[in-house]
């Protein structure tokens, strides 16, 4: 199978860069995390899978991010899972089995929430969701939520390049979007991937999830010495075996 690449007119100025393999029922699609792209190996990796087995998957940049327009730092949760039901709705037919890394595990879990008819399985990598409260603000010192408040903009060390900017925005729309507060109205299969040595975001946040998706089938996978990318080649083959078996699954 050939993959095709394409831009999505959002109809704001904003154009989504995507990519697409067409192939069988149901389409896998990659949701990247925070400041990742669609370039990088779980996405990559991803896709060669599916096109060797003629599987349909679509992948693609959230606005402010990769190969698509727009600035990241007018970027928040509810701006990317917008241009998630966007992609979705535009480019793929069918059912579902949506893969997301990071923030793109919480923006799985909103789309599965948003479209609940169309989505067959979850696999989260190190799903982050509700990250903007609890691993950012509630993380903050006191001089630093008041610079946030103060200017709109934080900037924060990161051990993967330049500082990375956290603005107001991103932490207040964040809180129209949690979904770790209640029960999560979630019936399809969800499987969670997690490091035990991811040093971002804590692996007890899959178990978490875990009890609080209503679906019986959920299922915690834990790599011990895993770090927060899971991106390993026996990182990457796990993935694959976790989508084939998805796959595999009758009603996926």
């Amino acid at each position: 199978m050939i993959e095709t690449i394409g831009r999505l007119d959002r109809g704001n100025g904003t154009e989504l860069a995507w990519a697409r393999v067409e192939g069988a029922s149901p389409t896998v699609v990659f949701l990247p995390g925070f400041r990742s792209d669609m370039a990088g190996d779980k996405a990559t990796a991803l896709a060669a899978f599916c096109a060797e087995r003629g599987q349909a998957m679509l992948r693609f940049d959230y606005s402010g991010h990769g190969a698509s327009s727009g600035d990241f730092l007018d970027g928040t949760i509810g701006a990317w899972a917008a241009d998630a039901l966007v992609a979705i709705n535009a480019l793929t037919t069918g059912k579902l089995i949506l893969v997301g890394s990071s923030m793109g595990g919480w923006i799985a879990l909103l789309t599965a929430l948003a479209r609940p008819d169309r989505v067959a399985a979850l696999v989260g990598i190190a799903a982050a969701p509700d990250f903007t409260r609890r691993l950012m603000w509630e993380s903050m010192a006191p001089s630093e939520q008041a610079t946030l408040k103060r200017d709109g903009v934080l900037y924060i060390p990161s051990q993967y390049g330049d500082p990375t900017p956290i603005t107001r925005a991103l932490i207040e729309d964040g809180s129209n979007h949690l979904v770790l507060t209640g029960s999560i109205p979630i019936h399809c299969p969800v499987r969670l991937l997690h490091g035990q040595a991811d040093p971002d975001v804590p692996w007890e946040l899959a178990l978490r999830i875990a009890e609080q998706v209503e679906t019986p089938d959920a299922r915690v996978i834990l790599v011990k010495d895993g770090d927060h990318r899971l991106s390993r080649p026996a990182d990457l083959a796990l993935l694959r075996q976790t989508v084939a078996a998805l796959l595999a699954q009758d009603g996926a």
